[in-house]
């Protein structure tokens, strides 16, 4: 199915499965959906599973938005309680469509829990309480984590074991099936500048992976001697990661300070909340230290699974600084992980929400897009673990494997099964909406949007029509740019000029949707030397403009070149 195709089934309001491989363009889809119910008027709540995921589409947690936090089922009590909280029921009162990202991470028992919540606030006994639900994700990600069974609130990502979970997913859970979601399989591909590794990735999908792909596999060997300290690394046990963390805080000179863990309560709650808590009992940090966040604060401006750099400690309180990849310094303060039975705390743990992060396992990258890592599959455990790890990095040759095993190219007998059926669910729902007339899907789009309170319009206002479609075209250069194009390939993409495309991009720089760091992809070594110049320049004449700094310069260079090193001037 194309993207077309998809975005004309999601316009009726229909519940919709939306899935494809990774370049397909499902996030792009979706923004474009979403921009849509906007434009007319149309509340929708944007979620996904992890927090990880959901700055990605800028949404919350489903968690969180439902109030369910990490219970493992809900009583009469807990919806009384999420029903009566004036914040939670208002969300989900005003909602007409909800959309869950990365559905692949979440269990059957959370989505039908997510189903209770919105059928007791809305006061429905339809499925979703009448939203139209929008599930997007890749059953060929990892499943659920296992998580441990109490009832505590608002901790979403704590536990991380090392064991197999059961091959349970999101569809099969009751509410799934009620909702009898659409499936639109997208089978476009948008990452077209690698195709090896592409073929690589689908033969891993298909289950036909062989000679030819381990052979472009075993080019991306590495030996441990030559793996740069400053790539992020991969590893399916936190074992492997714990020691890699350890062994290069060690090289750094800076001094050390060390946090260690307070708790209060009972015994064995707590010996099991310090066991699940993915901060360790003693924390122990360096400036310079590379260092992820483990549990959500989005008011303080971070997630778990945001990864910054220790730049120093507060004066006073001692409490961490870190620098966030987007360049935000965030003070980390010290945070509770709880046990509560009936409304009492049972047992409580107090530390820094952070750990160490020049390596995460497998499970934590799910959401994430990097330009390399060192890899390693020789101890992987779990059907898709090494299909994950490599559909994190961009390009075969951001890939650097330490080593793999028999597993790691392999993925869960079922899945393979089940997406055959989404494949051909998709190609009869394809059929099916090409059976209707152009007048009758526009009829359903209209009654949609009007069932939903909103208004379908052409934006009749011009000065508002213009803003819609300038907001529309830099959310479809974003969609592209985080699928790895370059300037050149967005541009050919889009039939538009380059320099369009880069003032999309300072735009995008501008609202934080790109992250600083994301533009050393931008500069080649021809080029490195000519920023590095053109920056000094911006800098000494205090400006931001660039007809100052290209007289200055005497047009020695550019006017795209000064374009793009403007986009490194602090």
């Amino acid at each position: 199915m194309t993207q077309a195709q998809a975005l004309t089934i999601l316009k009726t309001g229909a519940n919709v499965f939306l899935t494809g491989e990774p370049g397909a363009g499902k996030t792009f889809v979706i923004n474009q959906y979403v921009s849509h119910l906007k434009a007319c008027g149309v509340e929708v709540a944007i979620t996904a599973s992890t927090g990880i995921a959901a700055t990605h589409i800028g949404g919350m947690t489903i968690h969180s938005w439902s109030g369910i936090g990490v219970r493992e089922m809900l009583t009469p009590q807990d919806l009384d309680k999420i029903a009566s909280s004036e914040y939670i029921s208002r969300r989900v009162r005003r909602a007409k469509v909800l959309v869950i990202d990365e559905i692949s991470m979440l269990g059957p028992n959370t989505i039908d829990m997510v189903d209770m919540v919105c059928k007791e606030v809305r006061q429905s006994t339809e499925v979703f309480g009448g939203l139209q639900v929008v599930f997007i994700g890749d059953f060929f990600q990892l499943p659920p984590i296992e998580k441990r069974k109490w009832n505590e609130d608002d901790q979403s990502e704590l536990f991380e074991d090392e064991v197999a979970p059961r091959p349970r997913f999101a569809y099969d859970s009751n509410s799934w099936k009620s909702a009898t979601p659409i499936v639109c399989y997208l089978t476009e591909q948008h990452r077209q500048e690698d195709d090896i590794f592409l073929s690589v990735l689908s033969a891993i999908r298909a289950g036909s992976f062989g000679g030819a792909e381990l052979g472009h596999i075993t080019t991306r060997k590495i030996p441990a001697e030559k793996i740069s300290k400053d790539t992020l690394r991969l590893f399916s046990h936190n074992a492997d990661v714990d020691r890699v963390n350890n062994e290069m805080l060690e090289r750094i000179s800076a001094p050390k300070k060390l946090f260690p863990m307070t708790s209060h309560g009972h015994e064995i709650l707590v010996a099991i909340l310090k066991k699940g808590c993915m901060s360790p009992e003693s924390l122990i940090l360096k400036v310079g230290a590379q260092v992820m966040c483990t549990k959500n604060n989005q008011k303080a401006g971070y997630v778990n699974g945001t990864i910054g750099e220790l730049v120093g400690f507060q004066n006073g309180t001692q409490y961490p600084i870190i620098k966030t990849r987007d360049e935000k310094e965030i003070v980390i303060e010290p945070m509770d992980w709880m046990v509560e039975e009936n409304g009492k705390i049972k047992a409580s743990i107090s530390q820094f929400p952070l750990r160490l992060a020049w390596a995460i396992t497998v499970h934590k990258s799910q959401g994430m897009s990097l330009d390399e890592a060192v890899i390693d599959l020789s101890s992987v455990f779990e059907f898709g673990q090494g299909y994950v790890a490599l559909s994190r990095v961009r390009r075969l040759d951001g890939i650097h494997l330490i080593g793999w095993n028999e597993r790691a190219f392999q993925v869960h007998p079922e899945i393979a099964e089940i997406d055959e059926k989404f494949k051909m669910a998709s190609e009869e729902a394809e059929e099916g909406f090409e059976k209707l007339s152009k007048e009758d899907i526009e009829k359903m789009h209209r009654n949609f949007i009007s069932a939903s309170g909103g208004v379908m319009r052409e934006v009749a206002d011009k000065s508002e029509k213009q803003q819609f479609k300038k907001a529309h075209t830099t959310e479809i250069t974003l969609a592209l740019w985080k699928e790895g194009q370059t300037l050149d390939q967005i541009a050919k993409t889009r039939k538009l000029k380059k320099e369009t495309i880069l003032s999309h991009v300072e735009e995008l720089l501008e609202k934080k949707k790109i992250a600083k760091d994301e533009l050393s992809r931008l500069v080649t070594s021809a080029l490195s030397k000519k920023i590095e110049r053109i920056v000094q320049e911006f800098n000494s004449l205090d400006t931001h403009k660039l007809t100052e700094v290209f007289e200055s310069l005497k047009g020695k260079y550019s006017y795209d070149e000064i374009r793009l090193a403007r986009l490194f001037v602090e």
